[in-house]
């Protein structure tokens, strides 16, 4: 079997938990203790012009300052790399290898840049390091692209290429495929890595099983200290020098990796947790980028099916490349769900004739001022139409529905509520779970689409009374946003997104409700932001 070798960028990939702000007596002990435990090659952070010298950070603008933040310090035998994501650091910020600390560079880059980032790595090594080409989300590459990107990597020869992924998207078959037809083309000499996220939980079982493989030339995984990294993480360090130690007769000093976990690194842990989730787990399960399931869970509007099929929709092209516009335009779309609801209206204009109106939300008002508002149902008699919740100790005629995440939650308070039997009305966008709703009025004709809440669930449910041609309304328990304290009797209720916008959202009720006051009065039950000011 070739030479195979373990590579920690626990300083650099582990950086992105942190800002790269490790502090220096703990960048120099994590160092320490890694040259200490025999690994070959240590990573000491990124490369990158446009940040200041920080002697506390493990990302720095040039090669020089990584000599002053680690000079004395003594590699044994490990070989110590940088990284640079092509673009980011000119080749004038590297100083010649003989008079630096870095002994190589690694440079990552995506497929579209290949050439110019190849490029880019022959006038780095020019300048004497060992250089490593990175393939960033080599899941992107066709068959015929990894055969073309062999023979460019084959006219640099550079020490090593590396297969990046990204997403986290490979299974040991999908792995390996790529690795054989890469190890089939490249020159022998180049060395071939693997550098694995764990949004599937296969982080450490793929580099155990590249580095287990019967490939015919040097081999090189990827890992960090207690799987610290970007997302959901990466290989454990510990864990592939247990195998290479067990399995391939390798003697790395595994406890010096433990003392530095237990030192260091679980404290950032327990501050900052990095691993596998359901968010990456979404991600790496649809092979698109992870901002398209940040920004679809953010809406808090959306089922976990919903948000699957949403991913599942959008275009090849666009998956791995996040793109902001195009996710705001395909919520929209699929929000936008249309059905001819006029016998909805029809009978909703029956139910509500003649009868005093009372729309309750979830907000804290609705338990504090529980009194007022009994006693306000006790003299009024009105119909009640609960908004996105099933009250527990108030009576509701009605349930109002506009988005799948809080039907998830309706369909659990049922039950238990004082309104198991209560009318629902839905949005069309909201899908029941077995059956019909009792009523479903279209989406699109009462968001508003140029606002920045687009789907503000009293201003909906106002829409609908407007419709109804009601002249009078009474609201409890909408008591408008506070970027302070928490804005809903219970904080499952809560939006996430509410506190950065609270002063936006509360202008936005107030403005609707005093350009319609003429065809529909408001009547604050519980005190409210909403009131005029």
């Amino acid at each position: 079997m070739e030479d195979r070798y373990l590579l920690d960028c626990t300083l650099r990939d582990g950086g992105y938990v942190n800002d790269w702000r490790f502090g220096h007596d703990k960048m120099m002990e994590i160092f320490s203790r890694l040259v200490s435990s025999g690994v070959e090659f240590i990573e000491v952070g990124f490369l990158d012009e446009r940040r200041p010298y920080d002697y506390d950070r493990s990302i720095q603008p040039d090669t020089a300052c990584y000599d002053k933040i680690y000079a004395g310090a003594n590699k044994g035998d490990a070989t110590v790399l940088a990284m640079i994501d092509y673009g980011t650091c000119s080749i004038e910020h590297l100083g010649p290898a003989d008079a630096s600390f870095i002994d190589g560079i690694r440079v990552i880059f995506k497929e579209h840049l290949r050439d110019q980032a190849l490029a880019f790595c022959a006038e780095v090594k020019k300048l004497g390091y060992i250089v490593f080409a990175q393939m960033v989300s080599v899941t992107t590459y066709t068959d015929e692209a990894l055969v073309a990107y062999a023979e460019k990597v084959n006219d640099l020869m550079p020490y090593a290429t590396s297969m990046v992924d990204t997403y986290g998207l490979l299974d040991e078959e999908h792995l390996m495929h790529i690795a054989r037809i890469l190890d089939a083309h490249l020159d022998r000499r180049i060395c071939l890595g693997y550098h694995a996220h764990n949004n599937f939980q296969l982080g450490y079982a793929n580099a155990k099983h590249f580095l287990g493989s019967d490939l015919s030339r040097t081999l090189l995984a990827d890992g960090t200290l207690y799987g610290m990294g970007k997302s959901a993480g990466n290989a454990p360090l510990e864990l592939l020098m247990m195998y290479r130690n067990t399995k391939q007769g390798q003697h790395y000093d595994v406890s010096q990796i433990l003392e530095t976990i237990d030192d260091i690194i679980l404290e950032i842990y327990q501050k900052q947790y990095w691993g596998y989730n359901l968010f990456f787990y979404i991600a790496a399960s649809t092979h698109c980028h992870p901002n398209y399931v940040n920004y679809f869970m953010g809406q808090k509007t959306l089922s976990v099916k919903q948000i699957l099929e949403l991913l599942h929709a959008l275009a090849p092209e666009k998956r791995l490349l996040y793109d902001a516009k195009y996710a705001e335009q395909m919520y929209r779309q699929y929000q936008d769900i249309e059905c001819n609801d006029a016998a909805a209206y029809k009978a909703l204009a029956k139910q509500v004739e003649g009868k005093e109106l009372l729309l309750v939300g979830p907000g804290r008002n609705i338990a504090r001022q529980a009194t007022r508002v009994k006693n306000y149902i006790k003299e009024h008699h009105p119909l009640v139409i609960a908004v996105n919740y099933a009250p527990s100790d108030l009576r509701a005629d009605a349930i109002f529905l506009t988005n799948a995440k809080r039907h998830t939650q309706l369909m659990q308070d049922l039950p238990t509520s004082a309104n198991p039997a209560a009318q629902i009305i839905a949005t069309s966008n909201v899908t029941k779970v077995s059956g019909r709703f009792d009523c479903v009025l279209n989406y699109s004709s009462l968001i508003d689409k140029d606002a920045e809440t687009i789907d503000n669930s009293l201003l909906m449910m106002l829409k609908v009374l407007i419709q109804l041609d009601v002249k009078h309304v009474s609201l409890a328990g909408f008591d408008g946003f506070s970027k302070d304290s928490d804005n809903y009797f219970d904080i499952s209720r809560e939006y996430s997104f509410v506190k950065a916008k609270a002063s936006n959202m509360n202008e936005s009720v107030r403005s609707f409700l005093k350009d319609n006051r003429d065809i529909l009065s408001v009547e604050f039950v519980t005190r409210s932001r909403y009131e005029n000011e």
